[in-house]
């Protein structure tokens, strides 16, 4: 008896597809050859990398370096624990992870890192473009080149400068004391909290303020602006997912377009209302918002119906990337600044010391005398080197570079070149952050490496900290960052005892519960235990 074959209108689809599919799977191999190729000829030429395969490139041995790792550990770790797994690898190596993400050039050098954003800052690489798209359309602070960034950066400047941001310090302290008044709440809870989503509303709120000047509330209620960034936030996509349905998630750009038009219908009015203000105001001061300072070269260019439409997209972006980046990594920062001091008692004494030095005993005037004399906050330089050190060991993220034609990072140590056309390059903050052979006791929470003298042991090498990189692209927000920083633990520290409370649970990385995971965030939002403090 004959077999069942497909009807005849079928076959021209079917041929059709057997077609594509072939053409898919050549094209594909066809690629790996090119992509495995080039790194066998850049390892015949000397060049560091770990062993590669001309299957699998290195994608077995980075899966054997992180094996150890918690499933959802921070990215960024990788370049460290390749290097840890091959100890003679060096500081500037290749990795071949196609075609589950790009083909890398990881820098941890502090030399090979200036030469890739200072002496010769590299392009942003596309993926980051690629991310933040559904966020700023292409026109943010990130990702924009050439001319367009320079101009831009040198109109958001003003907004960040020291002597701007210390008349911030008033508002800063309004929401720090709602803080405040918010850890009190739980003090003596039965259940742990998890203080990374309390110091995410504080630091929302915080960059409402200082970017355009509105309350946002985010520590008392649920706000439109900030619940749509946080939800956009999880949809956004380098394009390198492992698993093909989330990298091709068909409602990703449904949710893109939803979240961006609330963002974008809350911020439109408050935009044109603070232009509006700007043509009628006599004169400036310390603490301007930061988006006024912006929109004020932009006066003489607008007509008497309002702010420009490209202006006010190009304004609108801005707002949305900084209330995106000046929340996220300070509210870490602060989460890791609370963890390590709590771990390490004696040096959480003499910070809390400094404090009644500069501001007295009496935690009921800090306030006040912060608000009157806001320069004090210069003065608190443990506390400046607690945040140092927490950034060294916990650094918030990493720079990517795309590379280009003619260009090489230099292994002055080897002679080596390593060429970057077709690369992404990898600042791996956390690599050299953690580097022996650039800090003495690099494994060890040692904030006195910041307070003493050139030449000491101790004594950071040159370019080795970078959580805000150097050069022009550095983080333009990095002033505000430890300025709130600060403020917050004055206000804090005092008064509570914050404890993470992991439980039962036996995940770490280099010993620590609290591991970075997501985009820089400790692990579960780090719960913890919250006492008053008796003095």
């Amino acid at each position: 008896m004959a077999l069942n074959t497909a009807p005849s209108s079928l076959q021209p689809t079917l041929t059709t597809i057997t077609v594509l599919a072939s053409g898919f799977v050549v094209a594909f191999f066809i690629k790996l050859y090119k992509a495995r190729s080039r790194m066998i000829e850049l390892q015949k030429q000397g060049l560091a990398m770990p062993p590669h395969s001309c299957l699998f490139g290195h994608l077995l041995v980075v899966k054997a370096a992180v094996s150890g790792l918690p499933s959802d550990a921070y990215g960024n770790y990788i370049p460290r624990h390749v290097r840890a797994a091959m100890p003679d690898l060096g500081p500037i190596f290749y990795l071949d992870l196609w075609p589950f993400g790009p083909q890398i050039l990881v820098v941890s050098s502090p030399d090979g890192l200036y030469q890739m954003t200072q002496e010769h800052s590299l392009s942003k690489y596309h993926a980051m473009r690629k991310y933040l798209r559904p966020m700023s359309g292409e026109f943010d602070l990130v990702t924009m080149e050439g001319e367009m960034w320079k101009r831009w950066r040198n109109t958001f400047n003003p907004g960040f400068s020291p002597t701007n941001l210390l008349g911030f310090v008033p508002a800063i302290l309004e929401e720090t004391m709602t803080f405040c008044a918010i850890l009190q709440e739980h003090v003596g809870m039965g259940d742990a909290v998890r203080l990374k989503t309390l110091t995410d509303n504080l630091t929302m709120d915080v960059i409402g303020r200082v970017i355009l000047d509105i309350r946002l509330n985010c520590q008392h209620t649920i706000n439109v602006m900030a619940s749509s960034l946080r939800r956009l936030i999880p949809w956004l996509t380098f394009g390198a997912e492992p698993n093909p349905l989330d990298r091709f998630n068909p409602l990703r750009p449904f949710a893109h377009w939803y979240y961006a038009r609330q963002m974008n219908k809350y911020l439109s009015p408050i935009l044109d209302a603070r232009f509006a203000a700007l043509r009628t105001s006599n004169h400036l001061q310390a603490g301007q918002p930061v988006i006024d300072l912006a929109m004020l070269p932009c006066l003489s260019q607008s007509d008497s119906k309002g702010l420009d439409t490209s202006l006010k997209t190009f304004t609108m972006a801005q707002a949305k990337l900084f209330l995106f980046a000046g929340s996220d990594t300070t509210s870490a920062t602060l989460c890791y600044v609370f963890y390590l001091l709590a771990r390490h008692p004696s040096v959480l004494a003499r910070v809390r010391a400094e404090h009644d030095t500069i501001f007295g005993t009496d935690i009921s005037y800090a306030a006040d005398r912060l608000t009157q004399q806001p320069h004090l906050l210069h003065q608190l330089q443990l506390t400046a080197a607690v945040i140092k050190e927490t950034l060294r060991f916990f650094p918030p993220s990493s720079t990517t570079r795309g590379g280009e034609q003619g260009f090489a990072i230099v292994d002055h140590d080897t002679g080596l070149q390593y060429p970057t056309n077709g690369f992404m390059v990898w600042s791996s903050h956390d690599s050299v952050h953690h580097d022996p052979a650039l800090w003495q006791r690099a494994g060890e929470f040692l904030p006195d490496r910041w307070l003493v003298p050139l030449g000491d042991p101790l004594h950071p090498v040159k370019g080795a900290w970078r959580p805000f990189e150097h050069g022009p692209r550095n983080c333009i927000g990095q002033e505000l960052t430890m300025l709130e920083v600060k403020v917050v633990l004055v206000m804090t520290l005092r008064t509570f005892d914050v404890v993470a409370d992991y439980g039962e649970r036996t995940e770490q990385v280099d010993g620590e519960k609290a591991y970075q995971t997501g985009i820089g965030s400790p692990s579960l939002g780090l719960p913890c235990r919250i006492t008053n403090l008796v003095r």
